[in-house]
């Protein structure tokens, strides 16, 4: 089913249709600041490798969407004061960091050697999800190797009856990917420039490294 966010009423059912899916385990696709993505429930494990199989391929682990920073702090042991300052500056947006998640969380979101890839969009359709739902494992909603989709038109048109519900929102105003940042390590590295500039960064945390190290 594809509701029609731009429309209040549609929003309102379409919004309660995606928790309501979320919470069962089942897909759902919805906007956010960079391309569409296809969620599921980050601790249903069938519903996470539903999500794989819709998409296509080999299953990876996806990245972790929230909707609120308060919710990262129970995701995570120790949060490394480098991760604090580029959530503050660039929360929520098109910034993902890779932190090492809390051994004790019942999830399963494929072979992550320990660590998440988390980030809270700047959408105010996926953050009303996301706060009734709690944390959703998201990949861009699309088939492996097709193009990202950028309306949830676009979404169903690939992914079909995968889906439960689909968000509509009109055409992602800036389809360019998030920024990845591993703060894992002693040095905070840039994986994946994206929408964030290496620049941007370093004002907030200066000895951040570039994709080769440097």
């Amino acid at each position: 089913m594809l509701y029609d966010c731009r429309s209040p009423a549609d929003r309102d059912r379409g919004i309660a249709a995606a928790i309501e899916a979320v919470k069962n385990g089942e897909l759902v696709v919805l906007p956010t600041d960079t391309v569409y993505g296809i969620g599921a429930d980050a601790f249903t494990p069938y519903a996470v490798k539903a999500l794989a199989d819709t998409k296509g391929g080999a299953r990876q682990a996806p990245p972790v969407l929230i909707g609120s920073r308060h919710t990262l702090d129970g995701l995570v042991f120790s949060l490394p004061g480098a991760a604090r300052d580029l959530v503050e500056a660039f929360w929520p947006g098109a910034l993902t960091i890779v932190v090492e998640h809390s051994p004790s969380l019942a999830w399963d979101l494929g072979d992550t050697s320990g660590t998440v890839a988390v980030r809270m969009p700047l959408h105010p359709v996926a953050l009303e999800v996301l706060r009734e739902t709690g944390p959703m494992a998201v990949a861009s909603a699309n088939k492996v190797g097709q193009p990202a989709a950028l309306t949830a038109e676009e979404a169903r048109d690939q992914l079909g009856y995968g889906v439960r519900a689909y968000l509509e929102a009109g055409p992602a105003v800036d389809p360019v990917p998030s920024t990845i940042v591993d703060l894992t390590g002693e040095v905070p590295r840039v994986l994946r420039e994206g929408a964030v500039t290496l620049a941007k960064l370093r004002e907030v945390v200066p000895g951040i490294l570039d994709e080769r190290g440097v």
